[in-house]
C-alpha cells in the first residue's frame, strides 16, 4: 500500500486518528469540497488551510452528494479517483469522504479544533462553524485563487 493510500479513511479510523492526534497535541484543522478538477485554487487553498495546524483532514462530498450539489454532469473524476489525487498532495494528512448533502455528522463526529472553508463563505454560513466554535475551535476563512474554479475550466474545455 502506498504513503497516500494510507491517507484515505473511513470516517470511523479517521475518528480514531483525529482522537491520537488531540493526544498528542497536534491541531487537527478540517475542510471539505467536491475537488472534482484539481486546479491551482484547490491546491494553494489546501496548502493555506494545512498551515493552520498540525493535521488536515479533507473529507470529499460522495459523486451522489455532487451530483445532488452540482447537477447531473458532474462530478467529472469519480470519489475514488478523487480522493487519490488529493491524497497524493504531500501537505494532506486525512482525506475521507460523506454521503449527505453537508459534512455536519462527520464534523460533529471529529470535533476539529480548526475549521476551514473558502473566504467565499461568511463564518455564519459555513456548515459546522457554530459547532466547532461551542467546543473551543476556531472557524477560518482562506482566500480564494481570483478566477481559478473547476466550473470556469469546465466552461473553458466546452469552449464557452
Amino acid at each position: 500500500m502506498t504513503k497516500s493510500v494510507q491517507k484515505i479513511k473511513s470516517q470511523r479510523a479517521l475518528a480514531q486518528t483525529v482522537k491520537l492526534m488531540r493526544n498528542q497535541g497536534k491541531k487537527v484543522i478540517f475542510t471539505n469540497g467536491c475537488f472534482d478538477i484539481l486546479h491551482r485554487g484547490h491546491v494553494t487553498y489546501l496548502e493555506k488551510a494545512r498551515s493552520l495546524g498540525d493535521h488536515l483532514v479533507v473529507a470529499l462530498n460522495s459523486d451522489e452528494s455532487v451530483r445532488r450539489l452540482k447537477g447531473s454532469g458532474r462530478p467529472v473524476n469519480s470519489l475514488e479517483d478523487r480522493l487519490h489525487v488529493i491524497a497524493a498532495l504531500g501537505f494532506v494528512d486525512s482525506v475521507t469522504w460523506f454521503e449527505e448533502d453537508t459534512p455536519l455528522e462527520l464534523i460533529q463526529k471529529l470535533t476539529p479544533h480548526i475549521l476551514v472553508k473558502g473566504a467565499d463563505y461568511a463564518v455564519q454560513q459555513i456548515v459546522g462553524a457554530e459547532w466547532v466554535m461551542k467546543h473551543g475551535g476556531k472557524v477560518k476563512t482562506v482566500a480564494l485563487v481570483e478566477g481559478k474554479s473547476t466550473t470556469a475550466i469546465l466552461k473553458k474545455a466546452k469552449g464557452k
